[in-house]
């Protein structure tokens, strides 16, 4: 269990994450800095955007300032967050090339493989080819990083899932005495808490880019910073069960696109929430179907692993 200590600092991240956001709510308005509505979006007043950004900044700093008492700070995945959040916010201010954001999250997967390694498969004999095992790492990073910025889409939806991948995370390290790791995904589950507050709908704030796209790549990077302190088993199963619903609804949407012959690399509103959206359901019950279902995932996970 965590100590006094790391409880209260997790307090003090949820109301630096609470405060801190309607303090970049009020900036972002002076500033007009606003996501303006399109014939995509799911929302019709433009709302202040790139809240995500306290996420990053609190996120960061905790896991730094943990680290440095208790454990061995990675740098790598510091540093593959930072780019990733950097060109994530100037998307968010001025709309980059997806080519040149490609470019940017590719640097960010090799920085983690090179940095902290590559996730190990001990079926059909993949562990004795590191080429191919390198290659599913990099896919993985790339894919989760633009899957979670794909599925924001809605009010609360990226929040929701950050917040029960992370009480996954929480349990899967006391599960496995991995403290530290429990400790950065409770950090992740309370910035998103205080987050959620100014995000749920009618949102008075977006996440924006920054924020998806670097809980995408830290959720992403998660398994290879547990296999660094961990023998990993198991690790990369739990991963994909901790976002199971945003990979499946990613997936599913792109294969369907592909097999229709759309553009798959343009903008769109044919994921499975936003389907359910246009038919009728509110963005409440869509997050909360999305969020219920992820904790189902989850709990068969650990029920599965318990009964074995």
């Amino acid at each position: 269990m965590m100590s006094i200590s790391e409880i209260f600092s997790l307090i003090i991240v949820f109301i630096l994450s609470f405060f801190g956001v309607e303090i970049f709510r009020r900036w972002c308005i002076k500033r007009e800095i606003f996501d303006i509505p399109n014939d995509r979006s799911s929302h019709t007043t433009p709302t202040a955007r790139g809240g995500g950004i306290i996420i990053v900044a609190l996120s960061l700093v905790f896991y730094i300032s943990y680290e440095l008492i208790y454990g061995n700070i990675n740098w790598f995945y510091v540093a593959g967050a930072l780019i990733i959040a950097i060109i994530s916010w100037l998307d968010d201010l001025i709309s980059i090339r997806s080519i040149w954001r490609f470019a940017v999250h590719s640097l960010a997967a090799f920085i983690a493989i090179f940095g902290i390694g590559t996730i190990h498969f001990d079926i059909f004999y993949l562990d004795q080819f590191a080429w191919l095992q390198m290659l599913i790492t990099f896919v993985w990073i790339v894919w989760l990083t633009n899957a979670y910025n794909f599925m924001d889409g809605i009010d609360g939806i990226a929040a929701t899932q950050a917040i029960t991948a992370g009480i996954g995370w929480i349990l899967f390290g006391f599960y496995t005495n991995e403290t530290s790791i429990s400790y950065f995904a409770a950090v992740l589950v309370t910035t998103n808490l205080g987050f959620i507050f100014h995000n749920w709908s009618p949102a008075k704030i977006f996440m924006g880019d920054v924020g998806s796209a670097f809980l995408g790549y830290t959720f992403a990077v998660f398994p290879l910073l547990f296999i660094e302190k961990n023998t990993g088993k198991n690790t990369f199963v739990f991963a994909i069960c901790a976002v199971f619903l945003f990979l499946f609804d990613s997936i599913f949407t792109f294969l369907r696109r592909v097999v229709n012959c759309e553009k798959f690399w343009e903008a769109h509103r044919s994921h499975i929430y936003q389907r359910l959206v246009i038919s009728g359901f509110s963005h409440q019950k869509v997050t909360l179907l999305y969020g219920v279902l992820s904790i189902i995932v989850i709990g068969i996970y650990f029920l599965i692993v318990n009964l074995r």
